[in-house]
């Protein structure tokens, strides 16, 4: 069978979808995703824990409008709440819209829980634009978008199962600290176990609730 042909994605809250999109089709990766509440909305409006077995990536991109400068962010937190790992970067092309920016984010992320060896990685993030390109309902035109899907797909099959859903933005508020550190970052940051103080307000605050 062609690996291409029946390509599908896990998303938390909607279960099994099947995308059109051919720049991600190829690459999307079946997992069991666990027992998740099913909700006829495509938001959450809360941070929650992922299952055992599961590593919940939350992302987001930043863009200084004044200065036109991007960078992106996030973190990982296991099925207990726990911080795992975050990361932080300024992006180096220039004039990049929010909306690459949330695409470098997910990619940024996938590619550390590949590194790290994290085979189920449920992704979450604020922009629903980049849910609906994920999961086949939207296109991208921009090179550097296509750029960004193509590096997100060639990543997929190194992972067992991926979920990608979107997240109101009050509730992902540790990936967005994150992204605001990437305007500072003179590097490629990456925090393990012990995040940054900037952050843990919020990494509680989830946590208590998730």
């Amino acid at each position: 069978m062609d690996p291409c042909a029946m390509p599908r994605v896990y998303r938390p809250d909607l279960g099994v979808l099947r995308p059109c999109n051919p720049i991600l089709a190829c690459g999307l990766v079946a997992g069991e995703v666990g027992r998740w509440t099913s909700s006829s909305s495509s938001e959450r409006t809360t941070w929650r824990k992922p299952e055992v077995g599961w590593m919940k990536l939350n992302f987001d991109g930043s863009r200084n409008d004044a200065t036109g400068a991007a960078s992106i962010g996030g973190a990982f937190r296991d099925h207990e709440g726990a911080f795992v790992a975050g990361y932080a970067e300024r992006m180096i092309v220039g004039g990049a819209s929010s909306f690459t920016a949330e695409l470098a984010a997910l990619r940024r992320g996938l590619e550390l829980a590949a590194r790290y060896g994290w085979r189920r990685v449920w992704a979450e993030g604020d922009s629903r634009a980049v849910v609906d390109v994920v999961h086949g309902r939207a296109g991208v035109r921009s090179e550097e978008d296509r750029r960004q899907c193509g590096e997100i797909a060639a990543l997929l099959p190194a992972l067992d199962g991926v979920a990608v859903s979107h997240l109101c933005r009050d509730e992902n508020k540790v990936a967005h600290g994150f992204a605001k550190l990437g305007h500072k970052a003179r590097r490629r940051r990456v925090w393990h176990v012990v995040p940054p103080n900037e952050v843990l307000v919020f990494l509680q605050r989830d946590a208590d609730r998730g």
